[in-house]
């Protein structure tokens, strides 16, 4: 029986996992720089837990290398530069490591123009939103974050029952003394990722999170596995509020696209993204202490809030990310049995040592 029929969850070092992931990347084709960002980025998701975007994706990352949809050296083109306001061709180049190099053009910019407003077209896949956010936190700034992609239709303007643009994901975050407060959401109530989770295992959604073919709200994930009569995801609000999901992609689809002037019109072919990136210093508006003094005081009366139930008080978006990553550095990070074989498969595939994984 074969490592891959036997895999199971196990937990391994952040370091330990890191280095493996940059080697496979670097075994497949990419280069050093561009490898180690990606494989750094990936396994920080995994400590703050959010599994469905950490080294999960290196094996589709490697398949995009492979096939070269995903491009494995160069840099991006500048469509322009006016020092506050930066716009780049990401030329499909791995999204996570263009996204490290504008937050470090942006770090490197703002201390003089106070905000850093960036926007991207043509990525590949920039990850977890909250993971590139968290940068700009641990240096004491806002960000915000958008993403869409303009060749997917896969979620339904409010009223429509047809696919027509991404889920669309938003990341808001500014720091706190305690923890980073990581806003991360999207214009659908569900993702594709877990959609597709749920298909796999035969499982319907606890609720009526999708929309069939008629526009009618069904648990079924099925309904966006049919190449005919295909549903939709369901907008954030749902049957009801739904246009305030609608409004959230909306303003997602005019950051991403109508800013880096790249979108649905043109028809893309292939999968990419389209990018918005705003990096906020706190010190070129009321300072940061001011800033730090007033979020810390709306965190505490977050947490002073009766809550509904005793046993779950209320917790800011983020603050279980810290936690998270506290305990992957101390206890490792738990990969599941389907990352474990697949990680397993590449590294048989690209003969590098998989004995970590052991």
């Amino acid at each position: 029986m074969s490592t891959i029929e036997t895999a199971e969850a196990i937990r391994r070092s952040d370091k330990a996992l890191t280095l493996l992931a940059d080697s496979l990347l670097r075994a497949a084709g990419l280069e050093s720089e561009k490898a180690r960002a990606v494989a750094d980025l990936l396994v920080l998701t995994d400590m703050m837990g959010r599994s469905t975007h950490g080294l999960a994706q290196c094996s589709p990352y490697l398949d995009e290398l492979a096939s070269g949809r995903m491009t494995a050296a160069g840099r991006p083109e500048v469509v322009r530069d006016l020092g506050a306001t930066v716009v780049w061709d990401g030329n499909y180049l791995p999204g996570l490591w263009l996204m490290q190099e504008a937050l470090s053009l942006g770090f490197e910019r703002i201390p003089e123009c106070g905000v850093f407003t960036f926007s991207m077209r043509r990525s590949h896949h920039i990850g977890c939103l909250a993971a590139l956010a968290k940068q700009a936190t641990d240096r004491g700034y806002y960000a915000m974050i958008a993403s869409s992609g303009p060749h997917t239709k896969l979620v339904a303007p409010f009223g429509g029952k047809q696919g027509l643009f991404s889920p669309n994901p938003f990341a808001f975050a500014f720091p706190t003394t305690r923890f980073p407060v990581l806003v991360d959401t999207c214009a659908s109530i569900t993702t594709v990722s877990m959609t597709r989770q749920k298909a796999a295992a035969g499982e319907q959604f606890d609720h009526a999170w999708l929309l069939d073919s008629e526009g009618k709200p069904t648990r079924d994930p099925g309904v966006m596995e049919r190449s005919e009569r295909k549903g939709s995801l369901m907008l954030l609000g749902g049957a009801d509020s739904g246009h305030k999901g609608f409004g959230l992609a909306l303003m997602i689809e005019a950051l991403t696209q109508g800013l880096s002037g790249f979108g649905r019109m043109d028809a893309p072919t292939r999968w990419g993204a389209s990018v918005y990136l705003q990096i906020i210093d706190p010190a070129a508006f009321a300072g940061a202490e001011a800033s730090i003094a007033q979020m810390d005081f709306f965190v505490a009366q977050c947490h002073a809030n009766d809550p509904i139930d005793p046993a779950q008080p209320v917790r800011l978006p983020g603050e279980q990310a810290s936690r998270n990553i506290e305990q992957s550095r101390r206890d490792g990070i738990l990969l599941s049995p389907s990352t474990v074989a697949a990680l397993r498969r590449w590294a048989s595939k690209l003969d590098v040592d998989d004995r970590i994984l052991v």
